[in-house]
């Protein structure tokens, strides 16, 4: 962990299991073919959240699989059950509310994702308030903004 000028550490999440992160990457490998079966990879996703509730990785790519299948109302769902439970994580790993959760450590990004989806979702429905806090948290957690969400416009 560094200690960035402002005083707070960074907080570093475990690794995700190994087998949902293969599990993940399968399912990865399964969208990027031509002919991707598109029930079996949402069965997929939703199969792997229910065997670890806690993957973040799993929930972020589930919200982004529903946003990107044009259900918003879902992509929320999936998107704020990842936040949460990754909240829940970073507390466990000695966040105290402030202080960053940074891109650059790979088992923080299912979190980060999580809540980037949260605010396309909020976006989509019309939670302008929800997607401005979210893109507000991003920065805060991230400041490197490696999601690129800084200049984003929330209408």
């Amino acid at each position: 962990m560094s200690l960035p000028l402002h005083g707070a550490r960074e907080t570093l999440l475990d690794p995700e299991p190994h087998d949902a992160a293969r599990g993940l990457e399968e399912v990865r490998a399964m969208q990027a073919a031509a002919d991707a079966d598109d029930a079996e990879i949402k069965a997929r996703l939703r199969a792997l959240v229910a065997a670890h509730p806690t993957f973040l990785a799993g929930w972020a790519a589930l919200a982004k699989w529903a946003l990107r299948r044009g259900d918003p109302v879902a992509a929320y769902a999936f998107a704020r059950t990842g936040y949460h439970r990754g909240l829940d994580r970073i507390r466990g790993a000695g966040w105290g509310g402030q202080g960053p959760v940074p891109w650059h450590h790979e088992p923080n990004r299912g979190f980060l994702e999580s809540v980037h989806v949260l605010m396309g979702a909020a976006i989509e429905i019309g939670e302008r308030d929800e997607a401005v806090r979210c893109r507000d948290f991003l920065l805060e957690l991230d400041p490197a903004d490696e999601l690129k969400v800084r200049e984003l416009t929330v209408p």
